[in-house]
Formats: C-alpha cells, structure tokens, sequence
C-alpha cells in the first residue's frame, strides 16, 4: 500500500523547512509564500477550511494553473510559429496542454509525494498527477506573478518537452481525425456502445465503429471514451492511406 507524505503532520517549523526546500527545488527558485504551495498539494477529502470557512483544496489553483498554461504556451507558439494559423495554433497548444502530456509531468516530477489526502496513493486515477501539476502553476502566479510562472513553464514544460515539428505529426484524438474525414468524405459514421462482460469482475465497454453501415473497428475499455478512442485508431490505421491523401 502507498504511503502518501503528509506535509502538516509534523512540528509546524520542522515540517515547513522540509516542504520548503522540496518546493524550491522542483521550482528552481525560492517561494515567498508557503501557504500558496500547501494549498496546492491539499486534496479535497482532507476537508480542510480556511479562515472564512471556504474550502482549502487545490481545486481552485488548478483553474488558475490551466489558465496560466495555456496563456504561457500560446504566446511561445504565436513567437515560435509566425506563419501558423489561428486553427494549426489552437491544435498545436492542446497537444502541449493535453491531459495525457500534464499527466506525464506531474509524474515526472513526482509531485504526488507531496499531496496531503485521505484517500490513499493506489484510489487515485491518472488525472490526478496533471491536476496537481496545473495547480502548482496557479500557486506560483500567486506567489510570484506571470513571469515566474513563465519561467517555471519554460523550464519545465517547453525546453525539455516542445518540438514544434514532433507534435505537429502527433495525434491527440483519433476519433476526432475520423469524424473529420467521414464529414469531408460525407460518409455516415456511428459508434455502437455496449457494456461486456470482464474478467475478474471488472466492468468493460465494447463498441462497434461502422462507416457506411460496415463495421470497420471494434475495441473494448474500462470507459466508453477509452473503447472509441480505442476503435478510432484502429480504424484510422485501417484507412489511413486514404485520409493522409485528403
């Protein structure tokens, strides 16, 4: 079983030492107000107030840390990227800010060390390493404004991680690729969404992708989102000599 680090268990100037300089060190400068950070790496379940009786989570933050990202990353592509479009623009920062890429760099980071939670480490999903990561962003805007945050992006998040020719042949979302060629082509599509039986009692959707009315991809997941992405790319690869040619 997990063990989650809890960062207010110990003596308050003992404990504030050691969350001080871990957070400095995955920031790569000093923060002003620790406050900011605890927050940040406080989940809901630990029902924590503040001093108006409002919820003290990382939820907010995460808001602000979203809109922080996107901000950042939008004005590095409007500079990296002079003859992109508003459309190939918009394309590019959801390839940067995906939820799977946030994911990879609050792993990277180990950054759920750090969480004070009641729920323990192995009940978390996948999203909770990216919330954590868009929510550290938001305490740094507030603790040190935009151009930290800016820095913080820039080392954490474009210089390792950025390459404008790599992500413009990467795909984010297979089935949004086939409902855009089916519309072009004028083709019917559908997706046909049944719950399956699963081994170990664990519950799976299976779906049927038809493409003028023939079934040309089947797949099966723990969600029915996953089993269409899932299908979505088989069928891709199925046609993707077709589509690369539209």
């Amino acid at each position: 079983m997990g063990i989650i680090r809890k960062i207010f268990s110990k003596s308050r100037s003992t404990e504030d030492g050691i969350f001080f300089n871990s957070v400095q060190k995955i920031l790569g400068f000093a923060p002003l107000n620790l406050e900011n950070y605890k927050k940040a790496f406080t989940h809901r379940s630990s029902n924590r107030l503040d001093i108006m009786g409002n919820p003290m989570n990382y939820e907010r933050l995460e808001f602000l840390g979203d809109a922080m990202l996107s901000s950042v990353i939008a004005a590095y592509l409007f500079n990296k990227a002079p003859a992109g479009d508003e459309g190939y623009l918009t394309k590019m920062r959801s390839k940067i800010v995906s939820r799977e890429h946030l994911n990879a760099l609050g792993k990277d980071l180990n950054l759920i060390q750090y969480i004070e939670s009641k729920v323990q480490l192995q009940h978390f999903g996948e999203n909770i390493h990216g919330n954590i990561f868009e929510s550290l962003v938001g305490a740094i805007y507030l603790d040190r404004g935009y151009l930290y945050c800016e820095k913080f992006i820039q080392k954490r998040v474009i210089t390792p991680y950025v390459d404008i020719t790599r992500l413009e042949g990467k795909v984010i979302s297979y089935k949004s690729l086939i409902i855009e060629w089916c519309q072009k082509e004028k083709k019917i599509f559908h997706y046909d969404i049944f719950e399956d039986n699963a081994i170990d009692g664990q519950r799976l959707f299976g779906v049927k992708l038809s493409i003028d009315d023939k079934v040309v991809a089947k797949a099966r997941a723990t969600s029915k989102k996953k089993a269409e992405e899932k299908a979505s790319q088989r069928a891709y690869f199925a046609f993707q000599e077709k589509m690369d040619r539209k």
